[in-house]
């Protein structure tokens, strides 16, 4: 009995202990990435840490060991920090969390943030069937297909965070069931090579949903969403020709304005000439 009554009271120390420190330990931060968490090969992302008012420290995690440490100055006025990816790479892609301390006290770890680098290797094809254009109440199926490499395939809409996961050797389906208007939008699919390294997207298959008299209208898109636009490379080339076209007219313009300046200047400079002699002859004349 008496051997009892110390080890009842570690016990109770123990657990004082225990919870003392779990009421002692910070609310967990946010994490997220912009644009996306989805990022092309050799594009910049940014990891955003948002804590509390008055850290003097935040520790971004990757795959469970330490990567970076920032220290906002001042604190009490700062409360989230960026942690800047310049070029996206396979070797960056994983899973990330962060932590933030204020004093001695350190936070619960974020949630995950898993970051994916796309444009690897290959481009998958997305079909839709019965078709794109379909009547409220039909059923409706994706097919990605993506012939090497890979058996495991992602379905994304445009404008929603959610992504859904699909299995096959070569191809994988995803039913969409009974659709309504919710489902109206545009769809691209991956191949995957790993959780963290998807292949280029496919070209994008807009889904139209007609007939739906009860619901009409589309659901509010979601601001943390990939913006599946950021892929379109024909885009993108046709704003850097244009803006190239854009200099090179404005260097010829610069060149013909060069160039018809010192033409006046050199006529006003012969009128000038002229004159002085005419005026030199006139004098000697007379």
């Amino acid at each position: 009995m008496p051997s009892t009554i110390p080890a009842l009271l570690c016990l109770g120390l123990c657990l004082s202990q225990r919870i003392s420190t779990q009421q002692q330990t910070l609310p967990k931060p946010s994490i997220w990435a912009k644009p996306s968490f989805m990022v092309p090969e050799e594009k910049p992302v940014t990891i955003y840490c948002q804590g509390n008012y008055g850290a003097v420290e935040y520790q971004l995690h990757f795959e469970g060991s330490l990567s970076a440490v920032e220290r906002p100055k001042p604190p009490e006025r700062i409360n989230k920090v960026k942690f800047h990816i310049p070029a996206m790479t396979s070797r960056t892609a994983g899973r990330y969390s962060c932590f933030y301390r204020v004093g001695e006290l350190w936070s619960e770890p974020s949630d995950s943030l898993d970051l994916v680098v796309t444009g690897m290797y290959d481009t998958p094809t997305l079909s839709v069937h019965p078709g794109p254009e379909v009547i409220s109440g039909e059923k409706v199926t994706f097919y990605c297909r993506l012939g090497t490499a890979t058996s495991t395939f992602f379905l994304l809409k445009e404008g929603r965070s959610s992504v859904r996961r699909g299995y096959g050797k070569v191809q994988a389906e995803f039913p969409m069931g009974s659709v309504t208007a919710s489902h109206r939008g545009t769809y691209r699919c991956f191949g995957s090579y790993n959780n963290h390294a998807w292949s280029f997207p496919s070209e994008p298959v807009k889904l139209l949903v007609t007939g739906d008299t009860e619901n009409t209208s589309l659901a509010p898109t979601d601001p943390t969403a990939p913006e599946l636009a950021l892929w379109d490379h024909t885009a993108q080339n046709l704003v850097r020709v244009g803006l190239a076209f854009l200099v090179l007219v404005a260097l010829v313009w610069l060149l013909v304005e060069d160039r018809l300046s010192r033409k006046r200047t050199r006529e006003r400079a012969s009128r000038a000439s002229t004159g002085q002699c005419r005026r030199s002859l006139n004098t000697k004349t007379l």
